[in-house]
């Protein structure tokens, strides 16, 4: 998968893509949440993560408390430890990641603690919120990270169209 290709689409498309998101916000299509989904999935069957990983390598998640205990659980560490071993407060007071990549990504790009990964981990790259437009920064700005979210993007514009 080439990163600099898409990322470069996405700087490209930003403007248009925010334009595009603006609109669907002011006028929100009576279909959108199923067509968003519809989106979704069609371009999760094409697109590997396993191919990619930018997310793991250049971002990290936010970890709610509800993340840190299932997580230090599964480590079998305190939560306390684990928080002191792998996270920091940011400026915005939230648990992130000290350090990217992130600690738990593999060689082969899977995720050691998949089965209990943060919540915004599972979610990403949040193209299948119903009310999508109601995280059209967050949208824009994973487009430049992921290549599925540019994508999706552009597929949602057009599958809006018809």
């Amino acid at each position: 998968m080439n990163l600099d290709f898409y990322k470069n689409q996405a700087v490209q498309k930003h403007k248009d893509h925010k334009k595009f998101l603006d609109g669907i916000k002011k006028k929100p299509p009576k279909n959108l949440d199923y067509v968003v989904q519809e989106t979704h999935e069609e371009v999760f069957e094409e697109i590997n993560c396993l191919k990619c990983a930018n997310c793991c390598k250049t971002t990290g998640p936010l970890f709610t408390e509800k993340d840190i205990d299932r997580i230090a659980k599964h480590l079998r560490m305190k939560p306390a430890d684990f928080e002191l071993k792998y996270l920091r407060t940011d400026e915005d007071n939230d648990k992130v990641l000290q350090n990217l990549p992130c600690s738990f990504l593999n060689g082969d790009n899977t995720c050691s603690i998949y089965e209990v990964r943060p919540k915004a981990c599972r979610e990403f790259p949040h193209t299948d919120r119903k009310k999508i437009y109601q995280i059209n920064h967050l949208t824009l700005k994973n487009t430049v990270i992921c290549p599925a979210a540019h994508i999706f993007l552009e597929r949602l514009t057009e599958n809006l169209k018809k």
